[in-house]
Order: C-alpha cells, then sequence, then structure tokens
C-alpha cells in the first residue's frame, strides 16, 4: 500500500493464492468466504478482501486483475499497460495452489471456471485513458455458472460439504450471493457515466476533463437460477 501510495513509477505484480502458501496454507485476508484453511478449520466467514478496489480509490494507480487460463490475451495486455503507465501499477493475477486441494494439471481449467462465475472478474483501471473515457474496463462476461460449480473441485471447500453439509450448504448461499454483488458493483462502476452529473463512483482521474463513457451493453446482468 505504501509504494503505491508513493505515486512512484515501480511495477507490483500479486500472485493471489488466497492463502499464506509461503508458510503452510494459513487463512488470510484474501481467502474466499467458506473456504477451509489453517486456522479457519470450520469455513472462513468473512468476505476475501478486494485488494484492486483499494487500489483504484487512488485513482492515480494502474490496477488490473488477470487469470491467464482464461484470458490470455487479456493477461499479456495487462502487463503492457501496465509496464507503459508512468506511475505505480498493480496487477493482481489468479494463482492456483497446491493448498486449494485440487489437481495441479487442472489448474488453468478451474482459473477459467473462477472467471465464468463471475467470482474473479477480469478488469483493467487505466488512468490514463482518453479524457471523458471511464477508465474501468471489465474484460469478462457475466456469470454463466453458480460458484459452486467452481468451488467444489476444490477441497478446500468440498471438505466442509463432507463433514457439515447443513454449514457448507449456508456458506455456499452466501458466497453466491456475494459473487452477484460483487460482479455487480463492477459491471455498474463499469458503464457509469464519469462526468460530474454522472457522480460517477469511480475514483477521478487527475487531469481528467468531463466526458462520458459508453455503457457495455448486457453487463450486469445475472442468468436466471442466481
Amino acid at each position: 500500500d505504501h509504494v503505491l501510495a508513493s505515486g512512484r513509477n515501480v511495477n507490483v505484480l500479486v500472485l493471489d493464492t488466497e492463502v499464506y502458501s509461503n508458510t503452510g496454507g494459513q487463512a488470510s485476508k484474501a481467502t474466499s468466504l467458506g473456504a477451509v484453511a489453517k486456522f479457519a478449520a470450520g469455513g472462513k466467514t468473512t468476505p476475501k478482501k478486494d485488494l484492486g478496489m483499494l487500489a483504484m480509490s487512488y485513482g492515480y494507480v494502474y490496477v488490473a486483475q488477470i487469470a491467464m487460463g482464461a484470458n490470455d490475451t487479456q493477461t499479456i495486455r495487462a502487463f503492457r499497460e501496465a509496464e507503459a503507465y508512468d506511475g505505480p501499477s498493480l496487477i493482481i493475477a489468479y494463482s492456483h495452489c497446491i493448498a486449494h486441494g485440487i489437481d495441479m494439471t487442472k489448474g488453468m481449467d478451474q482459473q477459467d471456471l473462477a472467471v465464468k462465475t463471475g467470482y474473479w472478474p477480469l478488469y483493467r483501471y487505466d488512468p490514463q485513458r482518453a479524457p471523458g473515457k471511464n477508465p474501468l474496463q471489465l474484460d469478462s462476461k457475466p456469470p454463466s455458472i453458480p460458484f459452486k460449480k467452481y468451488a467444489y473441485n476444490e477441497n478446500r471447500y468440498r471438505v466442509l460439504e463432507r463433514t457439515h453439509p447443513e454449514e457448507a450448504a449456508a456458506f455456499m448461499k452466501q458466497a453466491q450471493a456475494q459473487v452477484n454483488s460483487h460482479w455487480k458493483k463492477y459491471a455498474q462502476l463499469a458503464a457509469d457515466d464519469v462526468t460530474p452529473d454522472g457522480a460517477s463512483k469511480l475514483p477521478p482521474k487527475a487531469g481528467a476533463k468531463p466526458g462520458q463513457a459508453a455503457k457495455p451493453a448486457g453487463r450486469g446482468k445475472l442468468p436466471p437460477g442466481f
């Protein structure tokens, strides 16, 4: 946070495994709701911290969230833009981990599922976009499958279903609601009017002139049953 706040031309890459992988897989603020990890044996009871949103609140930090297994083109584009950006940049990369309890040969497929559920939206926030243009671009489609289709491929979610099915079902319900809310928030921000009259919720872009961003069609809508 101090590095990003400095305003210096630095590039930061976060490999997000959602646990403290280097010390044995303990739960952290990045661990998702309902996931089992060390120090959260009954499932984590609070949602995952949104690091990207915190970084975007500065308004002068380039921020991207990527998952190479879901969209390698967007991944490359984000790295190129971050390198070219004259200021602090942050890329948050979905990183499958042995602590998730998955077949690691299927890790890229699991990344794709994380994006398709809406749990891991792909986006780029570029403060240097043309004046009047919304700096936030949402690069992934609306959720097409429920969260549990992704979650129950991983032992960190599945173990609770085996041992405490009622608690697991309650967590899945909460997690799905959280995913829906999270996706809708990003879809709304990406579609927001960035003019003063539009009362955009996005952090202000330094030096930007009034303008209006085009609203992407169809984003923010969820399939029936979500």
